[in-house]
């Protein structure tokens, strides 16, 4: 039986950290209701593709435009099992939209599972729910989990970690791991 799962996301959210994950979870039998602050569903967010090309951080390029499937303003948090994050430059303003911290802070205080990646970890940071825990993002914020109380997990790029129901990864490299652990917190069983 699949999960009902709540993907938040927003323009310039990363492509491959938003798509993989979606089309995933979906494959394996899971409900995925993909939202955006301010926009309701068939309204579309932007993409960006971000990338490891030898500069000293990673590169910008313009991605897809990505449906949404479901309202903002129409999500109930206890209608849903567990909370996806992709990474990229969304989370960085979805934490400034009202609504959105106490929709996060709902998953963790219902010890719902949340798999959060990349620049992700600036949401669960904002929403105070990460003290103690350890957790993985992006390196660059790294200072915003250890502001926020969590240990900062300094892990391969295509690594991740789970701390109880948290799994968290630094990049869509991790995609095989973060999602695999993912499917492990919410007791998904895949047979061959």
């Amino acid at each position: 039986m699949g999960k009902k799962l709540l993907l938040l996301a927003g323009d310039y959210v990363e492509d491959y950290e938003l798509m993989v994950p979606f089309q995933a979870l979906l494959a394996v039998g899971h409900q995925v209701d993909a939202v955006c602050p301010g926009k309701k569903a068939g309204d579309f967010i932007l993409t960006a593709i971000h990338d490891f090309e030898g500069a000293q951080t990673y590169s910008e390029k313009p991605g897809h435009r990505f449906t949404l499937n479901a309202s903002f303003d129409d999500v109930k948090p206890q209608d849903y099992d567990a909370l996806v994050i992709p990474g990229g430059r969304a989370p960085e303003y979805l934490r400034t939209m009202p609504g959105v911290l106490p929709l996060v802070q709902h998953f963790s205080q219902a010890d719902k599972p949340i798999a959060a990646i990349c620049h992700g970890a600036q949401l669960l940071a904002a929403a105070g729910i990460i003290r103690g825990r350890r957790v993985s993002a992006y390196p660059a914020c790294a200072a915003e989990v250890e502001l926020a109380g969590a240990s900062f997990a300094d892990i391969p790029v295509d690594q991740a970690v789970t701390d109880g129901k948290l799994v968290t990864a630094p990049a869509w490299p991790a995609h095989p791991a973060w999602i695999a652990q993912f499917l492990a917190v919410l007791g998904t069983q895949i047979t061959h």
